[in-house]
């Protein structure tokens, strides 16, 4: 099962993802993680990757398309994988797509964990209060700036996933337990 979770940053995707790893033993890919490792492998990928970062260019997604299909190629991806973090445009998308039919794969599900922006503020503004702002991202303020980046650059795929018949939505106000079953239930019928 090939999923990807998509929602604004506080959303609990990184929650939902973790349960899904621990419960049905999908494998959690985080493209800054897999780009992490290639450079330290040393790949020939990752050595791509390192003289691109070195000159302080993002990395193209070509190379991290390259990434992914390295680590898509490991055995413990064969149960399934959650991409995490990708894709983010729709260009990335549609890269994804290519790379998945070439492996004779596919999405199971493209899930958007729907959330109230101003809740999800209230909400981020409240656990800093609470936690003395012991995370760098508990900051209201910090929390727009990356709700605006996320409706500019990655929201424009849901409509690409919704034209597919691929998006499913969940309350992402809900309790992460309801958030998890409303997963699981999409899950079992994909």
């Amino acid at each position: 099962m090939n999923i990807i979770l998509l929602g604004p940053p506080g959303a609990g995707k990184g929650t939902q993802s973790d349960l899904l790893v621990s419960r049905r033993g999908l494998i959690q890919l985080s493209t800054g993680d897999m780009l992490r490792a290639a450079v330290a492998a040393q790949s020939e990928v990752g050595l791509r990757a390192k003289a691109i970062m070195d000159r302080g260019d993002l990395v193209s997604d070509n190379v991290v398309i390259d990434i992914i299909s390295d680590r898509l190629d490991q055995d413990d991806t064969k149960t399934g994988v959650i991409f995490d973090g990708f894709p983010r445009t729709v260009a990335q998308a549609e890269a994804l797509d290519q790379l998945l039919s070439k492996k004779g794969m596919a999405l199971d599900a493209v899930i958007e964990i729907s959330v109230n922006e101003d809740a999800l503020v209230a909400r981020i503004a409240n656990r800093a209060g609470e936690s003395g702002g012991a995370r760098a991202d508990d900051n209201a303020e910090i929390l727009r700036n990356r709700l605006v980046v996320y409706r500019e650059q990655t929201a424009p795929i849901i409509p690409y996933y919704q034209e597919k018949g691929a998006l499913k939505t969940v309350d992402g106000m809900a309790s992460v337990e309801v958030v998890a079953a409303s997963i699981a239930a999409i899950l079992d019928a994909a």
